[in-house]
């Protein structure tokens, strides 16, 4: 599997590369410098998304003896959409960590797994309806053609999201387990066999809880409306204005486009081709289309890094915390 990320790691870069030399690296740069601050604002646009993604999180922890306090669950927001993004984990490494983040803070194992699997799946079905909205603006700008091929993808993704509810429904995480133990031996998955189980009931709990699941989606469903305003910003500041229902397009469809090359690490060179095909559709040139594409990776690693950073400091604190106890000991 790592070899296989690292290949694909590699073979986006190298897509990457080959788009920008091709459409001109010195005129892409240009139009970024020309930006300057306003990449700031691009940045801290992003802020938002995360809130309200932090907000539809919570209901979900509805098992939760202590409910984790708002900043807990927006850091670990941060931190796995960090993970995500800058590191060859297929997008879901980051979801582990948000878990991980959760349990060291006192929420049981399998609340946290739990809600983590219910907010992906929140995740999921949101995206189909916002790429619905984002088809809809395509059709409003005269593009049926296109609006189509995007429809048939969205119908593909919602038919995945069903799949992996049905799936959840059914015990997937217990008949998982069984079918390790057949391969491995019962006695060695019996105690996991038990956490699979408690992890399905759990995961069905938050199902029959209509309430919590349509605050939940409401909130994701603004989450992903509300990264509209990265895109806005960032062609506005690009000198290539557009249009409200234009900056909906792209962020729709480009966000759906990254999300079938989730295992390309970052969607490096699939992002930036979507963008290119979807700002010709929204009347921008190649260039300022790439330039949107790299204004979102600045902010993907103006963010990033110190979420990454944020992570190894907290994943370090024990053993530092184990460290200066001995030493103090010692010389006392």
């Amino acid at each position: 599997m790592k070899k296989t990320a690292f290949i694909l790691f590699f073979s986006g870069i190298a897509a990457f590369t080959a788009i920008l030399g091709y459409y001109g690296a010195s005129e892409i740069a240009s139009a970024l410098a020309a930006a300057g601050f306003g990449l700031v604002l691009v940045t801290a646009s992003h802020v938002l998304p995360l809130l309200l993604d932090s907000i539809a999180w919570r209901p979900l922890l509805l098992n939760a003896k202590r409910l984790p306090s708002f900043m807990l669950l927006f850091r670990a927001r941060w931190v796995g959409e960090s993970i995500n993004s800058l590191l060859p984990a297929a997008q879901i490494g980051g979801d582990f960590v948000r878990a991980r983040m959760l349990v060291q803070h006192g929420v049981s194992g399998t609340v946290a797994g739990a809600s983590v699997i219910t907010e992906l799946t929140v995740s999921v079905i949101t995206q189909v309806l916002f790429t619905l909205m984002g088809i809809a603006c395509l059709m409003w700008m005269g593009e049926q053609g296109m609006a189509g091929t995007a429809l048939a993808g969205a119908v593909l993704l919602f038919l995945l999201a069903a799949g992996f509810v049905t799936a959840q429904r059914l015990g997937m995480w217990r008949k998982m387990v069984s079918l390790l133990a057949m391969l491995g031996g019962e006695e060695k998955f019996r105690t996991l066999s038990v956490r699979a189980e408690s992890l399905d009931k759990a995961v069905m709990d938050i199902y029959h809880n209509r309430k919590a699941l349509v605050i939940s989606v409401f909130w994701r469903l603004a989450g992903w409306v509300a990264g509209v305003v990265e895109v806005w910003i960032a062609l506005h500041v690009l000198d290539a204005p557009v249009g409200f229902a234009e900056a909906f397009m792209l962020e729709s469809l480009g966000q759906a486009v990254r999300a079938a090359a989730f295992l390309v690490p970052g969607a490096l060179g699939i992002q930036e081709g979507g963008f290119i095909l979807l700002g010709r559709l929204a009347g921008l040139t190649p260039e300022i289309s790439l330039s949107l594409s790299l204004a979102k990776r600045v902010r993907e690693l103006s963010l990033g890094i110190p979420g990454l950073l944020y992570w190894q400091i907290m994943e370090g604190a024990p053993f530092f915390n184990r460290f200066k106890t001995l030493f103090h000991r010692k010389i006392t």
